[in-house]
Parts: C-alpha cells; structure tokens; sequence
C-alpha cells in the first residue's frame, strides 16, 4: 500500500514499519496525512494478516512537528471563513456544530491507532510537538532518542488541544501536578523529563533500532495472546478494576481454547520460538 504521505510499509519479522512521510516540513502533518493515519492503522489492525506488531516512526530529522497550521483545510487561517459552505453564515451555534465534525473525525483517525488490534510502538527523536504529542500519546509504547524535543504546544497557539492529548497524557502519566504544568505552560522539556515523569520507556542512543527489538519480542509471543493483552489494557484503563475483571473473564473464556496456548508451553519448555498461524482477517460486512 502506498500513499503519499507513507511509503510503502516494510514488515520485517512480522513487524510492519510505519513512516511519517513529510520531513520537509519535519513530519507536520496537514489534512490529507491526517486521514491517511486513519486508514492507514484500519488496514493494518484488519486486513495484514502477517501484522502482529506496528513501529511507528518519522522521516528526516523529526518524529512530528505538530499540525500543518498552513493548510488551509484546517480552518486556522481564517476563524470567520471556516469552509465554502458557511463562510457567508453569522450564526455562531451553526458554525459551531459545522466545525464540531471536523474535530471528531480528526481525533477518531488518531484513537484508530489506539484502537488498531495490534500494539504500536513509536520511536520518537527530535521534535514531538502539539499533534505529536497527539500522535505518540495513542501508541502502547514509546522510546525516545536523547536528542529529542516535546511540547504540548497547543497553549501557547491560543487554543486547547483537542485531538487526545489532554484526555490521554493524564492517564499514562498521572494527574499531577506537572503534567498540568507542561500542558497549561506550553514549555518544552526532553527527553530525560520524558522518562522521568513517564512518557517513554527509556531513553536510546540508538531509538530505532530498539524500537524495533520490542516489536520484534511482542511479535514472538502469541498474536491471540498480544491483542487480547491490548484490549484488557485499553478497557481496564478507562473502566473499574471490577469491570476490567469481568472484561477479561468473558474475553479468555473464549480466548484460552486457542491452539497458541499449548504451542507456547511447548516453546518455552524447549527453548525454542513458537510457531503461530497468522490473524484471520477482521470480519467485514
């Protein structure tokens, strides 16, 4: 698959790698790259049957520099002149529910990453700022290069972020009183604060080629096993622990008939790798 913005992918162990395509402009991304994310981790959670894990990455200098404020589809350039369809219209609550649905259909191309089966891994270097922040927030695990740069930069543009950042930086750092900081602030911080208040997982010299070590280790274990680990996670995360449990009580009552279960005892009793078929496709209409 190709598309303007993402070369073709590149599977390599059962890893597919993802690149951000626009180093030019260090990965901003603009409308057409936006809705390309979207399809983009849709096809690969449904339809790549060899896809057991996903490395997320930018070209050039620059994991992402945050949304292209120069594409006009975005409706930045001009507040009174949002679109051809209600640039002649004075009414507020109509504007309003007009550019409500550009909003959500952004955010729903970023959360398909959350919600893509298989785990995303970002490796993120250089700049992260605003819409990378966005980006990166929905990935199950990042690592970072020493050299690189974050923002929530949305603060400091006059507006709030609205795509993830905001719902989900809380939940994988915690509510404190920092993150609120660095999100109110706008301030930059690297790649040390990065991992001390929890955003990455470590810090690497060489973050692509580690990066792509834990896609390789999850893509060893059990794709059955994997994404139902995802799901558990993704739905503890916003539910009860007591809701979690009966989440993942239905889900293995189901899961743990799967012939992967033995194929794993028998790897890990001898040593070697497991061999498991690949995913099914995801069921369409």
């Amino acid at each position: 698959m190709k598309t303007t913005n993402f070369p073709s992918f590149n599977t390599y162990n059962n890893a597919v790698t993802v690149k951000l395509n626009r180093p030019q402009v260090r990965n901003a991304i603009n409308a057409k790259m936006w809705r390309e994310i979207g399809e983009v981790f849709r096809t690969l959670g449904s339809d790549i049957d060899e896809c057991r894990c996903i490395l997320l990455v930018g070209e050039g200098k620059s994991f992402c520099s945050g949304i292209d404020i120069g594409d006009e589809s975005f409706g930045f350039m001009d507040a009174n002149d949002l679109n051809d369809a209600n640039k002649n219209e004075s009414d507020v609550a109509r504007k309003y529910l007009s550019f409500r649905s550009k909003i959500l259909e952004m955010q729903a191309c970023l959360t398909s990453i959350e919600e893509c089966p298989v785990p995303v891994v970002a490796a993120i270097h250089g700049a992260c700022i605003g819409a990378g922040i966005d980006l990166s927030c929905c990935a199950d695990v990042r690592l970072c290069s020493t050299t690189a740069k974050f923002s929530v930069r949305e603060a400091r543009l006059g507006l709030a972020a609205d795509v993830g950042t905001l719902q989900r930086l809380p939940k994988i750092c915690g509510h404190g009183s920092r993150i609120r900081e660095l999100c109110l602030t706008g301030e930059d911080f690297d790649a040390k604060e990065a991992l001390r208040v929890g955003f990455v997982s470590r810090v690497e010299e060489d973050v692509f080629g580690a990066a792509m070590e834990v896609c390789e280790r999850i893509a060893l274990n059990s794709p059955v096993a994997v994404q139902g680990t995802k799901f558990s996670l993704n739905y503890s995360r916003d539910h009860s622990v007591q809701e979690g449990l009966e989440h993942i009580a239905m889900h293995n009552s189901a899961a743990l008939m799967t012939d992967d279960l033995m194929a794993s005892v028998m790897a890990s009793s001898t040593g070697t790798e497991g061999n498991f078929k690949h995913m099914m496709p995801q069921a369409r209409l």
